[in-house]
Parts: structure tokens; sequence; C-alpha cells
């Protein structure tokens, strides 16, 4: 389980999406984590996180870590795109 560091959060937590429902995402057993390709993110530590909350809400996430503490600085629903690449992986993990 991954600490995380709510403190002064740079989204609203207290719009649509939830604490709980993010940090549920990062749980998922089946969630892609990715380090980006971009030296933009990578300069700054940044990784993304595709996972999906205990009610099934799917999640796009941007966040950064000292491999303890996890600092989510963008999360929002999965677009389209989103959802059929976590879907691909999912139905891969599950044949395999």
């Amino acid at each position: 389980m991954m600490d995380f560091d709510w403190n002064n959060p740079s989204f609203d937590t207290a719009g649509e999406l939830t604490v709980t429902e993010v940090e549920e995402s990062f749980e998922d057993p089946f969630a892609v984590r990715l380090l980006p390709d971009s030296t933009r993110f990578s300069v700054q530590s940044r990784y993304f996180n595709l996972g999906r909350s205990a009610g099934g809400v799917g999640l796009f996430s941007v966040y950064r870590t000292n491999g303890k503490v996890a600092r989510v600085l963008l999360t929002r629903p999965f677009t389209e795109l989103e959802e059929y690449f976590y879907q691909r992986r999912l139905n891969q993990a599950l044949s395999a």
C-alpha cells in the first residue's frame, strides 16, 4: 500500500472525484503505471497511473513519488483511448 501526501493538493479534492477513489485507483491490482517517454515529465520525476476505484471509476493520474509517498498532481476520469488501453492490458493479464 502506498502512502499519499494530500497537503495542499494541486487539484480540487472536493470535486467530482474523491481522495478515496484516487487512492483506490492506485491499489487496483490491474493498474497500469507508466514512466513517461517525454523528457519534459521525466526530468521532474512524474509518472502516470491508470487504475479503477472500488466503484469502477477509471482514473488517470499524474504523480510523483520518492518511493514511499506519492503526491498526486492531477487526476481525472479516463478518456476513451485510456479506457481502451486499460481494458486491453487487463484482458492480456487475465488471459496469461
